[in-house]
Parts: C-alpha cells; sequence; structure tokens
C-alpha cells in the first residue's frame, strides 16, 4: 500500500508555501497546477516549495513547478524557491537543468515556515484528459527549461500527444 500524498498550502509574509506530504506525483499536478495558476492571477510572485516529507518526485510534478516557474518568469519579477530536499529530489531537479530556473537550497526551515498558517489542497476533480494534459504541459515545460530533455522525454511527450488526440 503506498502513502497517501498531500499537498499543504499557506500565505505568509508575501510567500506562497507550498509543502509537499508524500510523494510529488502526476496525482497531485493537476491540483498544484490549478492553485498556482489562481495565486499568480491574484499577483504573487514568490512561491516557497517544502519538500521536507516528500521522498521523492515524478517528472510531472517536476515540470509542473517548472511551467510555474516559466510562467512567473513571463510575469515579470519573481521566484520559485524549493527548500528541504533530500540528496534524491535535489539530483533530480538538477539532473534535469531545473536548478537552472529554481531557487535549490538544500537549507533547513526557517522561522518564517513555522509560523505560516496552511491548510490541505483540495484535490482538483480530473478526468483521464484533463490529467493527460497536465502531464504533457509538465513535460513540455522541462524541455523548454533544458531543451537536452527533450531525448529523455521524446516518447512520453509523444505517447501523451497521442492520447490527448484520441480522447477529444
Amino acid at each position: 500500500m503506498t502513502n497517501p500524498s498531500s499537498i499543504q498550502v499557506g500565505v505568509a509574509q508575501g510567500a506562497v508555501w507550498i509543502k509537499v506530504e508524500g510523494k510529488g506525483s502526476f496525482q497531485n499536478s493537476t491540483s498544484l497546477k490549478e492553485f498556482s495558476k489562481e495565486m499568480v492571477a491574484r499577483g504573487h510572485r514568490h512561491f516557497v516549495i517544502d519538500l521536507n516529507a516528500c521522498p521523492v518526485m515524478d517528472s510531472t510534478f517536476m515540470g509542473t513547478l517548472a511551467g510555474l516557474a516559466l510562467k512567473i518568469r513571463t510575469e515579470g519579477t519573481g521566484e520559485i524557491q524549493v527548500i528541504n530536499l533530500n540528496e534524491r529530489n535535489h539530483s533530480l531537479l538538477c539532473n534535469l537543468g531545473l536548478d537552472q530556473l529554481l531557487k535549490v537550497e538544500n537549507s533547513q526551515g526557517s522561522a518564517v515556515e513555522t509560523q505560516v498558517q496552511t491548510h490541505a489542497l483540495t484535490a482538483a476533480a480530473t478526468d483521464k484528459l484533463t490529467e493527460a494534459t497536465t502531464m504533457l504541459e509538465a513535460h513540455e515545460a522541462v524541455v523548454a527549461v533544458a531543451p537536452e530533455n527533450v531525448t529523455k522525454f521524446k516518447d512520453v511527450l509523444e505517447f501523451l500527444r497521442q492520447d490527448i488526440q484520441a480522447r477529444q
């Protein structure tokens, strides 16, 4: 049995705090994407992603973070700060070149972090088409950040495009 994952969110001192508890995966990426889009629409440009309780992330989740960072970049100033990474998550982000886009810090939590009032992010109701679209957008973001990633995800991208076309 796998442990259920959840995402806790809150806003404090001008930053949107996102705490991932459990695996960061395609299963919670749509919720994260929708929440982040809403926060950017409300004018937020500083996000702190706390991975202290996240043992691993999949490529869709990392691509969702990359997509958010790319969106913030097009909106002007802002940053995505990733904190409390374990060695595996740090390696995953670096291997995809996402450390060039995200502010990756291995530092442990701060005093501000302990004061953040968070609540669980409600899971987005998704159908297979929405899920596949989120996955495709995430993988396209990973390739946009580091074009050499196209060789890693070429088959995934093609499969997702075909899956979306078949579902439409």
